[in-house]
């Protein structure tokens, strides 16, 4: 199975569609959205092409093959528009042998580590800066931010595919790879 993940749309229409667009070439089952899908909150400029009402009809059109947690930015009433569940802070997958607990990252991230084993993937968006790095006894990995990357970083998601993550610009250019085992 191949997973796409992505983080913090925060409303940008052209981004979000740029981000559906890599979906559908990168062939993936499903695509793992880790948050702040609509909104762009109080310490975030306003995203190119600002446009949650379109952001929403996108994503609709996906609906069957999302996976969602809830940013920061997400509140209920995000989810009386959307017509898929994103009001859960963990989400816990299991695949090619990892565990992987995706969160968004303002609640739990490496400063507030969730109960993790030996060798699971904490995967968490939130600081829109991409990383992928073992730290020892878990995997960290971040996909960075579909509209408003930060420190340098280009506009990017992950793949997940037979135990490797890919790191990739929106254009679908190849930026980092870390082939993670089951076990550290």
């Amino acid at each position: 199975m191949k997973w796409m993940i992505a983080s913090d749309i925060h409303g940008s229409a052209p981004n979000c569609a740029a981000m559906l667009e890599r979906f559908r070439v990168e062939g993936a089952e499903r695509l793992i959205l880790l948050g702040d899908l609509l909104y762009h909150g109080p310490r975030n400029d306003l995203p190119e092409g600002y446009d949650p009402k379109a952001v929403i009809a996108l994503l609709s059109e996906a609906r069957d093959r999302l996976l969602c947690v809830r940013g920061n930015c997400d509140a209920e009433v995000d989810q009386m528009v959307l017509p898929f569940p994103i009001l859960s802070d963990t989400l816990l997958l299991c695949e090619d042998g990892l565990t992987v607990l995706a969160t968004h990252g303002h609640l739990f991230n490496e400063e507030q580590l969730p109960p993790l084993q030996k060798g699971d993937v904490l995967l968490h968006g939130h600081t829109h800066i991409p990383v992928l790095e073992n730290r020892g006894d878990y995997w960290l990995l971040n996909p960075g931010s579909v509209s408003i990357p930060k420190e340098g970083s280009a506009r990017g998601y992950l793949t997940l595919e037979n135990g490797c993550f890919t790191h990739k610009s929106l254009t679908g250019r190849e930026l980092a790879r870390l082939s993670i085992e089951s076990r550290i």
